[in-house]
């Protein structure tokens, strides 16, 4: 059975699924050409225009050479241009690479590296970042000639702006050059749409693959259990450059044909002013975005036009979210990037305690166990054990990293997620913790792997450990512990400032101390050393757990 006619198998029963996004926004742009697709830092685009707007961005990347399963980046905030460039991308089938804009230049330049990159569109300026300065240091060879021998693969970049570096392009021109070119055929199901980074376990970060059928049919039915409909206008700040924002938000957009409002970076006042401003009536975020609104001093309870959305939330702020905001359709959704990235989410329909609770059931066509994580074999009904599914929200894979995906997939074709979860007798699921060490510091996710990485480039520290210590307004934060070589001495804002310029700022760890050896924990310096010890001693450490008990 081929890949196609697996996933045909699997959704029977839901026409109304579109197999790819291209075909999504068509209908779109037919069924409600003058409803706004997109509102946000004061664009405006409806969807007739945002599909027409997308067909030049596919003929100018014609005209330029680019074609199915040509890599192609965005390096752009959430924006109406953002949305216009992916649906472009997409629309040839060529795959498009998000750039977090919050990484370092070494970070960016990693990005397009490993993704084998051959055109990257970059904007001029974001929140007063100067990326043409940025582009300069990922790529010096813009100023003078493409490709570099650092970016092999990256032939082609175009810079949104009436200006561009000798090597690039602007983006006026790369229209104008493919006024006249002829779009290929649409894509299949099965065509890679996305390539998404994601953090883990390694000091590498992951390149996932996936299709428009992963991202489609995920935006449908998340978007079922939300209820959108028409007139909906849905408020979700998260980075286009994360999953949650490309395929929760821009291709949920588009599926549901319902209007998506956003901003370049999330604040809690900003937030509550486009809520009233703009009407929504859906959102979306996790525990800091809700905890920033809901202590915002603006905030103002049963106030609001919200009757509903998804989050990544914990039960005591989902209930704060349905009693103080009045959102009392709130469903709890659970997913990663591997799995496009949206597993399983309650109803908006479903009693309000199961909600609250965090009960929430796999979408249809997906087979969700528990398991053992270490035999593989299912747990009893009740008993904590490793999210594991298997269906048509699972990544093709990693690119560039068989070795990666295989470790990842088991031989039935199961992706273990790392998370943990308990299912109950009626099927639904509560996550309940995580397998991996990553640190989620608000949206944002943290490898420990990558942070040490950089610490110990320094060229006074020895060794290095990064966990995750709590904050209540980010929820989590990197602390470490660094041990200097032998005969030196560094001090934690030496180590701290040295590192600044090497992470981005979500990664730079909030609390950090120099330490003799990791004896303070009980280990030997050679051991491997338990995140757990490291926790607990720092919390101690650094007075963390007072803070708790206060708060």
């Amino acid at each position: 059975m081929t890949e196609t006619q697996d996933r045909q198998s699997r959704l029977q029963g839901f026409p109304d699924i579109l197999p790819t996004i291209c075909e999504a926004l068509d209908r779109a742009a037919a069924l409600r050409p003058s409803t706004e697709a997109l509102v946000g830092n004061g664009e405006r685009i409806t969807f007739e225009r945002l599909r027409s707007e997308s067909l030049k961005v596919a003929r100018a990347l014609i005209a330029s050479g680019m074609g199915h399963g040509d890599h192609v980046a965005i390096c752009a905030g959430n924006s109406v241009e953002w949305a216009i460039l992916f649906h472009g991308i997409v629309r040839i089938g060529a795959v498009c690479v998000p750039v977090n804009t919050r990484l370092t230049p070494g970070e960016i330049r990693m990005q397009l590296e490993r993704a084998d990159a051959r055109l990257l569109i970059t904007v001029e300026s974001l929140l007063k970042i100067d990326f043409v300065a940025v582009l300069r240091e990922v790529c010096p060879a813009v100023d003078d000639t493409l490709p570099s021998t650092d970016l092999p693969h990256l032939t082609d970049v175009v810079v949104i702006s009436e200006t561009a570096p000798a090597a690039c392009r602007t983006f006026a021109d790369f229209l104008t050059a493919g006024e006249n070119a002829e779009l290929p055929a649409p894509p299949e199901p099965d065509d890679v749409a996305l390539i998404q980074f994601t953090s883990g376990s390694t000091s590498f970060p992951k390149a996932v693959l996936l299709t428009h059928a992963n991202m489609a049919t995920d935006a449908y039915f998340l978007g079922m259990r939300m209820g959108a409909g028409e007139g909906d206008r849905y408020l979700s700040a998260r980075p286009f450059f994360h999953v949650a924002g490309s395929t929760l938000a821009v291709v949920l957009s588009a599926v549901h044909a319902i209007t998506l409002v956003t901003m370049h970076r999330f604040s809690g006042e900003e937030a509550l002013k486009l809520i009233r401003e703009e009407r929504c009536t859906l959102t979306s975020g996790n525990d800091t975005m809700y905890l920033m609104m809901l202590g915002s001093p603006d905030f103002k309870p049963l106030s609001y036009t919200l009757r509903g959305g998804w989050a990544a939330i914990s039960p005591a702020i989902m209930r704060r979210t349905v009693e103080e905001f009045g959102a009392t359709r709130t469903v709890t959704g659970y997913g990663l990037s591997e799995a496009s990235p949206n597993i399983m989410a309650s109803d908006h329909g479903d009693p309000v305690e199961d909600r609250i609770g965090g009960w929430m059931r796999p979408h249809p066509g997906l087979d969700v166990r528990i398991c053992d994580p270490t035999t593989g074999a299912e747990v009893a009904r009740g008993q904590k054990g490793e999210i594991r599914v298997r269906g048509w929200c699972v990544m093709k894979g990693y690119y560039r990293d068989e070795a990666a995906t295989r470790e990842t997939m088991t031989t039935d074709g199961f992706l273990k997620t790392g998370d943990m979860g308990v299912m109950r007798e009626d099927g639904r699921v509560t996550f309940v913790g995580r397998l991996k060490e990553i640190i989620r510091v608000g949206g944002e996710n943290v490898a420990p792997a990558d942070v040490e990485d950089v610490l110990i480039g320094h060229p006074k520290i020895r060794q290095a450990q990064v966990f995750a210590l709590p904050d209540p307004r980010l929820i989590e934060v990197p602390g470490a512990y660094v041990v200097p070589r032998e005969g030196e001495t560094v001090t934690a804002d030496e180590v701290l400032a040295w590192a600044k310029p090497r992470l981005a700022g979500f990664k730079l760890p909030k609390y950090l101390a120099v330490i003799d050896s990791f004896d303070v924990v009980g280990l030997t310096a050679s051991s491997k050393v338990p995140k757990r010890l490291l926790i607990e001693h720092a919390m101690r450490h650094f007075g963390l757990e007072e803070k708790e008990t206060a708060s």
